[in-house]
């Protein structure tokens, strides 16, 4: 049951982020959606959408990876343990 919460929960950024990629696209062949006045505004709109989108896919990926130590250390949360500061200085 929780997996289907999460990929619900991954599912609707995702068709955000569709749907701004189709925004932008209408603009750039100059198709007009209806809720908005102008063409620029859409796009601004649909970029939005998308970077949302993608920020919280990429964030939700992020965090998964944190939690099972699969990232490079860099990405990795700061610990009292870590021998690795003050090599730049």
């Amino acid at each position: 049951m929780i997996r289907i919460i999460a990929l619900i929960i991954m599912i609707i950024p995702g068709a955000l982020a569709a749907y701004g990629v189709k925004l932008m696209r209408d603009m750039v062949f100059g198709i007009l959606q209806p809720p908005f006045p102008i063409l620029w505004l859409q796009f601004i709109i649909g970029l939005f959408l998308f970077l949302a989108g993608l920020a919280f896919i990429a964030g939700f990926i992020l965090r998964r990876d944190r939690k099972r130590n699969k990232v490079q250390a860099r990405f990795r949360i700061p610990t009292g343990t870590d021998t690795t500061k003050g090599r730049d200085e």
